[in-house]
C-alpha cells in the first residue's frame, strides 16, 4: 500500500515538473472523469490530419470531418430527429432519422464515404452498426456528435 502511495506522489511531482517545462501531461484521473477538461483537450497544433479517404477509421473526430467536408470528399447523414436537425446541423448534411433508417437504407450513398452524426455519437453509433450489418463498408461515426462539433467551434446551419 505504501509503495502505491509513494509512486502516486512521485508521479504527481513528475507531472508538475513536466507541466512547468511546457510539456503537456494529461492527468488520467481528470481525463477519465471529465474528457472536456482543458488539460485533456488536444492542442490545435496536435490535431490529427485528415486521413486519405480510402483509409478512414470507423470513428472520426469533428475536425477531420470538417476538413473532409471542405474537400468535398464525404457525405454527412444526420440521424437525429427533425426538430434537432432544424435547431442546427452541419451544412449540407442529409437528415435520415435513426427510426426511419431501415426504410431509407437505399438513400445511403455507396460511392462516397458516409459520416454518420447525431447529438452525442450514440444514435450515429447505432446507425453505424446497423449499416455495417447491411453490408456498408463506407460508413463512419463522428465521435461526440454535434456536441463535439460545436465544442470544436465548428459552424452549424439552421
Amino acid at each position: 500500500m505504501k509503495k502505491w502511495l509513494v509512486l502516486g506522489m512521485l508521479l504527481g511531482i513528475w507531472s508538475m515538473v513536466l507541466g512547468c517545462t511546457g510539456l503537456a501531461v494529461k492527468p488520467a484521473a481528470v481525463c477519465v472523469a471529465n474528457a472536456d477538461a482543458p488539460e485533456c483537450r488536444t492542442p490545435v497544433a496536435e490535431t490529427e490530419a485528415a486521413p486519405a479517404v480510402a483509409d478512414l477509421p470507423p470513428e472520426i473526430s469533428p475536425d477531420v470531418v470538417a476538413e473532409l467536408l471542405a474537400q468535398g470528399a464525404v457525405t454527412v447523414i444526420d440521424v437525429r430527429e427533425d426538430s434537432e436537425y432544424t435547431a442546427g446541423h452541419i451544412a449540407g448534411a442529409t437528415l435520415i432519422p435513426l427510426g426511419t433508417l431501415p426504410d431509407q437504407v437505399s438513400e445511403i450513398p455507396t460511392d462516397v464515404p458516409v459520416i454518420l452524426v447525431c447529438r452525442s455519437g450514440n444514435r450515429s453509433g447505432q446507425a453505424f452498426q446497423f449499416l455495417r450489418q447491411q453490408g456498408f463498408d463506407n460508413v463512419h461515426n463522428m465521435v461526440g456528435g454535434m456536441n463535439a462539433w460545436q465544442q470544436a467551434g465548428l459552424e452549424i446551419e439552421k
